[in-house]
């Protein structure tokens, strides 16, 4: 039986600590991998306690974050390696996997192949906001991906910016990130009830979360009844120094405030609800390296105005699947949410559309069949 194991700092589970969109994607391929009579083993590190269980015939390996006088950021690492390294042999691991972000595997070497797949490197994302990196940070990063004996990014796009940033000269495979379609699927009940503009992620500037309220003013200025909900965890301004929900809210027409709610973070369950009651999602992102929103939200057939970037056209298709629209063009950014609150027809095809491409392209059982080609090239299983 081949053995995968995932180096990760995060992994949706009550037991660790809150996770993102990249523990979400882990999970989503190791319950698949398992499925398919592949043995996984995840090694998730900074958490509170070290601790071993298992999750749904997941191993699951919890490494305690430690603080050191000097060195820390050379210590822990080689603390993470020998601790994988000792189960690699016990457990007889035959290759292991690590995200580029911060490159944590520098330093480190295993006894099987280290994979490393690109779901946006600290050096990407400061290329795409236009940010300085500290050069330590992209020492690490570039170490790491040095070290790699294979590489595999979630976009073309993301894996031709990453080689442009480093000079990588290794292959690099493509293979998205998948959705569970039978966990996000349409729910008839509240399919297309709109007319709430929904909002679902992080609260930050590179999500395109600041150009929300001057796209909602004139939104809300044509529309008298239209809401909008945004869900998700408030994060400090990079450049301010403030609150993103502050620097929100000092952007929004005060006449509208009383349309505008912000939930806070939520519970798995009661996000996929938000999404199934929206008439539109709306998510202008600005720095993406392949995003499970909108994946998660597609496959719920839902309307949706993305951002126009990158990426984008990797995911959507424009006026089949959803509509791509520059964030920073408010008038036409807002044109279009109106345009789709007004249409529900044209919701529901948009929606259909978007179903079927994450259906062919992004579904669970597609991106697994590529996983596990690309793992058995490498162990030889």
């Amino acid at each position: 039986m081949m053995h995968i194991a995932f180096l990760t700092p995060e992994y949706p589970h009550p037991a660790l600590n809150s996770s993102g969109g990249l523990g979400t994607s882990i999970k989503n391929m190791a319950v698949a991998l398992v499925k398919a009579n592949i043995k996984i083993t995840l090694f998730v590190y900074n958490q509170k306690n070290t601790e071993i269980f298992n999750d749904k015939g997941i191993t699951v390996h919890c490494i305690a974050k430690k603080s050191y006088k000097v060195g820390g950021w050379f210590l822990y690492r080689k603390h993470i390696q020998h601790y994988s390294s000792k189960y690699v042999a016990l457990t007889n691991i035959d290759a292991i996997e690590a995200p580029d972000w911060t490159g944590i595997t520098a330093f480190m070497k295993f006894k099987c192949p280290l994979i490393i797949r690109f779901n946006g490197s600290d050096a990407y994302f400061c290329k795409l906001e236009g940010r300085k990196q500290k050069k330590k940070n992209f020492w690490f990063e570039k170490l790491a991906l040095q070290g790699a004996d294979h590489l595999v990014s979630v976009s073309k796009f993301t894996a031709d910016e990453t080689r442009k940033i480093f000079g990588l000269k290794k292959e690099i495979a493509i293979i998205p990130n998948a959705v569970n379609t039978e966990v996000f699927k349409p729910n008839l009940n509240t399919l297309h009830n709109g007319p709430f503009i929904l909002y679902f992620g992080t609260l930050i500037r590179k999500k395109g979360v600041l150009e929300i309220p001057k796209i909602f003013n004139t939104v809300a200025t044509k529309n008298k009844d239209v809401k909008l909900i945004l869900a998700g965890n408030d994060v400090i301004d990079i450049k301010t120094g403030k609150s993103t929900w502050e620097l929100f809210a000092d952007l929004l027409d005060e006449r509208y405030t009383d349309r505008v709610s912000w939930l806070g973070p939520q519970p798995y369950d009661d996000v996929i609800e938000l999404i199934a009651g929206a008439g539109v999602i709306i998510l202008p992102s600005y720095a993406e390296a392949l995003p499970m929103t909108w994946i998660e939200a597609m496959a719920m057939e839902k309307a949706l105005v993305t951002s126009d970037i990158g990426w984008a056209k990797e995911v959507m298709i424009n006026a089949e699947t959803g509509f791509m629209v520059s964030p920073n063009d408010h008038e036409k950014y807002a044109g279009r949410i109106l345009e789709l609150l007004d249409d529900e027809q044209m919701r529901k095809k948009l929606g259909k559309m978007a179903r079927e491409r994450v259906e062919s392209h992004f579904s669970t059982q597609v991106v697994n069949r590529r996983n596990i080609k690309f793992y058995r090239q490498i162990t030889g299983k």
